[in-house]
């Protein structure tokens, strides 16, 4: 994060995606499936390395990003930012993967903020939509199957999308108490 300048705003936001990632993940693992905690929690953490450069340019920030990991040699983080916007394949059913995971926790935090997927959506078609029929539509769309990944994965775990807030601040204090 820091060898790549990304600025502490978008670093707030990636480690609260970081933080939803991991939670979702070791419920997912708990659930019996095959999930890397480790590879959520790196992609998570990374999944916005391109937005700092791409600020001022029109260039596209996941795919600047998984450049950016490639050039590292984190060739499978690489490809989970590369779809951390919009999912090439679309939804896997029935199970989610990493990818999923990281996808849906973005879209789960506005700013450093966690938010519904609905505040979210409202917020990202304001943001950059503006007035785009189109664009509103395909934003849309995308948060269909991020809707659809939701259902996906709160299916087999033992909490809701709304107690994730709960969650992550109650795993926050016990840390900061453990720390001090």
């Amino acid at each position: 994060m820091s060898v790549h300048g990304m600025l502490e705003n978008i670093r707030a936001h990636s480690i609260m995606v970081a933080r939803i990632a991991e939670l979702i993940a070791g419920g997912v693992k708990n659930a019996g499936h095959p999930i890397s905690l480790e590879l959520t929690l790196a992609a998570a953490l990374l999944h916005d390395i391109g937005k700092t450069p791409c600020l001022n340019t029109l260039e596209d920030h996941a795919r600047k990003g998984s450049d950016i990991c490639r050039s590292h040699q984190l060739d499978t983080i690489a490809d989970i930012v590369a779809e951390h916007v919009v999912l090439k394949n679309g939804v896997p059913l029935p199970v989610c993967t990493e990818k999923e995971i990281v996808y849906y926790a973005d879209k789960r935090v506005n700013h450093d903020a966690i938010v519904d997927l609905d505040d979210r959506l409202d917020y990202i078609i304001e943001r950059y939509a503006g007035e785009n029929a189109e664009l509103k539509q395909a934003i849309r769309k995308n948060f269909k199957h991020c809707h659809l990944i939701e259902s996906i994965l709160f299916a087999d775990l033992d909490f809701r999308p709304e107690d994730i807030v709960r969650l992550v601040h109650k795993k926050q204090s016990i840390l900061l108490r453990d720390s001090t």
